[in-house]
C-alpha cells in the first residue's frame, strides 16, 4: 500500500519472489525515488517501524537527516532555497541498515525495478506534471534536471516518457558498490553541488552519519496498543499524546467529524495541542522520566482540561515536506511501515548530484536547530495498532498534515468502526502549510465535505479561539495520504484502499 502504482507493483513482485515485508517496502521506496522524484530523494531520509511476526518484537530505525558538522550560524528562511538549507542525508545508510538486519533478498534484486524504470522511463501522470510545472524555474536552472524534465526546450508533458539514465547509473552503482560508492564518488559530487551554492557539507559529514535503531514509542488508546516512531522523530509521540487527550471524549457518542462539530473541534484541538507544541527532542532523549510524563494518561487529562487554550498556542508550525509512506504485511504477518522523504517542497533549491535533487530538508532546522552533526527532529509517524498483541492497523501518511491524517483515520477506524475505504474518503482537516515569508504560523485547513452545521459551528469555535482556518476544496493532497491496512484479528482478513488525494493504490501478492 502506497501512493504510486508502479512502485507498489515492484513491491508485490518482491513478495511473490519470496521476499518479506521489509524487502517489499525497500523495493517500493527505491522505485519511488524514480517515479515520485517530487516527493523523495536519495538525499533525504527514511523512518521505519518493523515488526517480526516470529519474535513479535517491533524495532524503529531513524534514518533521517543530520545537521552538518559545520555550525549554521544565523540560519533562517532565506537559506531554505539555497545550499545552506541542504542537510546531511540518511536515506541510503538507513536503506542498507534495514536490509542488513531484516532483509532476505539481495540489494541488487531490491533495486532492480528502480533501475529498470529509470532507464526505460515511465509515463508522466497529470499529478506529477503539475508538480513539475510548478517547479519549472528551478528545474530549468540545472543541467541534470534539464536533461530529464525538458525536451527540445519544453517540459515533458503528461503521458510522455520520463527517462532518468543518470539515476539508473547511480542506483546500479549502489547495488554493486554500496557504501564504497556512496561515501566516495556520490559524496564528492554531492559536496561539489553544495559548494557551488555556498553550502557547508563535507565528506566528513557523510562518514560521520549513522542510522539509529531504537525501541518504538508505545501507548494505548481505548484498550489498543499504539506503536510508533521514537525520538528524535516525534511523530509517534504526537500520535500517542493526541490519542491520550481524545480518550477523555466519548467520540463514538458524538458521531463522525464530518457530521459532528464537537468531534471535529476536539480532533483539531487535540492535534494542535501536540503538533504545535514546542519541540522537546533533547529533553525527551535525555530523560526517560520526561518521556513517561508526556505519554501518561494523567498528563493527557491535564491537557484536556485546558484544551481551549491549547487549540492555538503561540508557536511556529513545522515545514511543508515532500514525503511518501509505505505499508506492507507479508504472508508470515511481518509488518513494515516506512516513511521516506526529501522533506521539503519539490526541487526547492535547483541543486542536483548524480541525478538526484539535493534535499531542502534544512527546513526542519527551523523547527528546532540540532547541534552540529546531530539528527534533526522530524515528525514522521510510521505506526501500527495492536489488539491483544496482534496487529490490526498498519498506517502512516505523507504531507505537512501527516499526524492529523493518521489521528483522524485511527479515530474513524477505532471509535466509529468505519471500513477503511469509508474512512479514507471522509473529509479531513490539516495543518497550515509552511510559508517562510510569514514564519511558522499555527492554523487549520478544512477539506470540502463537512456538513453545513459542522462548518458553521467549527468556524464560530475557531474564531473564538483566534484559530486561522481555511477551506481548501475536496480531497487535497496537503491533508495527507492515508496509506493503511486493517487486519481482522479473528479471520486474518486484510483490507486496504488507495487514497484518492494522490495516486494511492493497494495490491496483494
Amino acid at each position: 500500500m502506497s501512493s504510486e502504482p508502479i512502485a507498489v507493483a515492484a513491491g508485490v513482485e518482491v513478495l511473490r519472489d519470496g521476499g518479506n515485508a521489509l524487502d517489499a517496502a525497500l523495493a517500493v521506496a527505491a522505485t519511488q525515488l524514480v517515479t515520485e522524484p517530487h516527493m523523495t530523494s536519495l538525499t533525504g531520509g527514511i523512518s521505519l517501524v518493523y515488526r517480526e511476526a516470529g519474535s513479535q518484537k517491533a524495532s524503529y530505525l531513524s534514518g533521517n537527516i543530520n545537521a552538518p558538522l559545520t555550525e549554521l550560524n544565523d540560519f533562517g528562511g532565506a537559506d531554505l532555497t539555497r545550499a545552506r538549507g541542504v542537510p546531511v542525508p540518511g536515506w541510503w545508510p538507513a536503506f542498507e541498515a534495514a536490509h542488513k538486519r531484516f532483509g532476505t533478498l539481495s540489494l541488487k534484486r531490491l533495486l532492480e525495478p528502480a533501475v529498470d524504470v529509470a532507464r526505460d522511463g515511465f509515463a508522466v501522470s497529470p499529478y506529477l506534471f503539475g508538480e513539475i510545472y510548478r517547479a519549472r524555474e528551478n528545474l530549468g536552472r540545472n543541467a541534470q534536471s534539464r536533461e530529464v524534465f525538458f525536451r527540445d526546450g519544453s517540459l515533458v508533458g503528461p503521458g510522455e516518457a520520463l527517462v532518468q539514465k543518470r539515476v539508473a547509473r547511480t542506483l546500479e552503482r549502489l547495488s554493486d558498490e554500496g557504501m564504497d560508492y556512496y561515501l566516495g564518488d556520490f559524496a564528492r559530487e554531492f559536496c561539489a553541488a553544495s559548494d557551488s551554492d555556498g553550502g557547508v557539507i563535507t565528506k566528513e559529514d557523510f562518514e560521520a552519519y549513522r542510522p539509529e535503531w531504537a525501541d518504538p514509542i508505545q501507548g494505548t488508546y481505548r484498550g489498543l496498543e499504539i506503536v510508533g516512531s521514537a525520538p528524535p522523530d516525534d511523530g509517534g509521540m504526537q500520535l500517542v499524546e493526541a490519542l491520550n487527550i481524545l480518550e477523555n471524549v466519548d467520540l463514538a457518542a458524538l458521531g463522525p467529524a464530518s457530521e459532528s462539530p464537537r468531534t471535529l473541534s476536539a480532533l483539531i484541538a487535540a492535534h494542535n495541542a501536540v503538533y504545535y507544541a514546542p519541540p522537546r527532542e533533547k529533553r525527551v532523549r535525555e530523560s526517560k522520566r520526561v518521556t513517561d510524563v508526556l505519554l501518561s494518561k494523567a498528563y493527557a487529562r491535564q491537557r484536556f482540561d485546558v484544551l481551549d487554550t491549547l487549540a492555538c498556542p503561540a508557536h511556529e508550525t513545522p515545514p511543508t515536506p515532500g514525503t511518501i509512506h509505505i505499508s506492507v504485511i507479508d504472508a508470515d504477518n511481518n509488518v513494515a511501515t516506512l516513511t521516506h522523504s526529501h522533506m521539503a517542497s519539490p526541487w526547492v533549491n535547483g541543486l542536483y548530484a548524480e541525478g538526484f535533487q539535493l534535499s531542502g530538508g534544512g527546513s526542519f532546522f527551523q523547527r528546532i536547530m540540532p547541534q552540529p552533526g546531530e539528527r534533526a527532529t522530524v515528525y514522521l509517524a510510521p505506526s501500527m495498532v495492536l489488539r491483544d498483541g496482534k496487529p490490526v492497523i498498519v498506517s502512516g501518511s505523507p504531507s505537512v498534515s501527516l499526524v492529523a491524517c493518521v489521528i483522524q483515520n485511527l479515530v474513524n477506524l477505532i471509535d466509529f468502526e468505519m471500513p477503511i475505504e469509508h474512512s479514507v474518503a471522509e473529509p479531513r482537516f490539516g495543518a497550515r502549510p509552511h510559508d517562510p515569508s510569514l514564519g511558522w504560523v499555527p492554523g487549520t485547513t478544512l477539506e470540502s465535505g463537512f456538513s453545513n452545521t459542522t462548518l458553521r459551528e467549527v468556524r464560530k469555535w475557531a474564531g473564538a479561539n483566534r484559530l486561522w482556518l481555511r477551506e481548501i476544496g475536496p480531497w487535497n493532497s496537503m491533508t495527507g495520504n492515508f496509506d493503511g491496512i486493517t487486519i481482522d484479528p479473528d479471520t486474518g482478513m486484510m483490507r486496504s484502499c488507495g487514497d484518492p488525494r494522490r495516486m494511492g493504490i493497494a495490491m496483494s501478492a
